[in-house]
């Protein structure tokens, strides 16, 4: 009776793709049945439930690594370190395969990011912490993983997966086919639809990071005249937080340079502007070309000549977003100025 071994490979996956194929290859060359996070979605905990599962069906678990450290879970883990942590505690062998420092490798599929940096040196010392293969290439990786496995298979074997031709007809033979295809079809949306999902994030992110690089001084007045005004700085990120919440729905260009104001003196305006027109259309442009706020599409009386506007959905998950991304990116969460406040 034939008997095969189920090998689960784990990897980030956009800039591993050949490699994966390779890691694919060599285990289906020995006869054997390779398994990845590609034919799953991890975006969501009923889908991690399925791999991790699947883990733990698994005889050997293999983990490449390149230059990324990869998606990261809700926790703050890639789920490349997150299969890897539940394959050990599931007593799992695994066989580590990094790339070497000295392997010419592109520079778009490398890491810039300090903190992506750190925690895929941590990863690399958590695997590199048991003997582990160094690669320097997609043939060179073919034959480390082909070698590895065999010298596992031999040293420490495992339950392995039995086949019995009587019990597969041709019915089944057809329907495994059509679910084969079936599942090739939904790994590649569940692909796409966790890279726009990324893709959403990373934007939300970028822009929280460039609101909070520039900053703007308004002088503001708390009466009429100008003779009292001070002035103070506020980060865009600031001053767009003190609008948001009013642009849900719709605000006017007035509207929020009142809001603004008010979260910086706590005055309430009548019939003037607290620190000018141009001003605050200036910041209404900033805020416009990074996606956060579009006119509005309501419909006004004719004889009202206000400029209305709200937030795009990109504004949304940045008023929504912003204080964890804060946190996350060490930025400052107070509502002070980076400034005095001059008079």
């Amino acid at each position: 009776m034939e008997k095969k071994y189920q090998v689960f490979i784990s990897s980030t996956y956009e800039d591993l793709k050949e490699e994966r194929n390779q890691a694919i290859k060599a285990v289906l060359e020995m006869g054997h049945i390779p398994v990845g996070m590609e034919m799953f979605s991890a975006a969501d905990e009923e889908q991690w439930k399925l791999i991790a599962r699947q883990i733990e069906a698994t005889d050997y678990y293999v983990i490449i690594i390149g230059h990324r450290y990869g998606s990261e879970t809700p926790e703050g883990i890639s789920y490349t370190e997150k299969e890897y942590d539940f394959a050990k505690s599931c007593g799992v062998p695994t066989l580590g395969f990094v790339i070497d420092e000295k392997a010419s490798w592109p520079a778009d599929r490398i890491d810039k990011d300090s903190k992506k940096k750190k925690k895929l040196d941590g990863l690399k010392s958590k695997v590199t912490s048991k003997p582990v293969q160094f690669w320097n290439g997609k043939e060179d990786l073919h034959g480390k993983i082909s070698i590895s496995l065999i010298k596992a298979m031999n040293t420490n074997p495992r339950t392995r997966w039995s086949r019995t031709d009587d019990a597969v007809g041709t019915n089944v033979t057809k329907e495994l086919t059509r679910l084969s295809a079936e599942n090739s079809k939904l790994r590649d949306e569940n692909r796409k639809l966790i890279n726009k999902q990324a893709e959403a994030v990373d934007e939300v992110r970028e822009a929280v990071n460039i609101l909070n690089e520039n900053s703007r001084t308004l002088t503001i007045r708390s009466v009429a005249s100008f003779d009292s005004a001070t002035s103070h700085t506020r980060t865009l990120l600031q001053l767009f937080l003190a609008a948001a919440p009013n642009l849900i729905l719709e605000n006017t260009t007035e509207g929020i340079a009142e809001n603004i104001a008010y979260s910086i003196v706590s005055t309430k305006y009548h019939n003037f502007w607290p620190f000018g027109k141009v001003n605050t259309e200036h910041l209404i442009a900033d805020f416009s070309a990074l996606d956060l706020v579009e006119p509005s599409k309501k419909k006004h009386a004719v004889s009202d000549k206000s400029s209305y506007w709200s937030l795009t959905t990109i504004g949304k998950q940045v008023q929504k977003r912003s204080r964890r991304i804060q946190l996350e990116e060490g930025i400052n969460t107070s509502e002070d100025s980076l400034d005095d406040d001059i008079a």
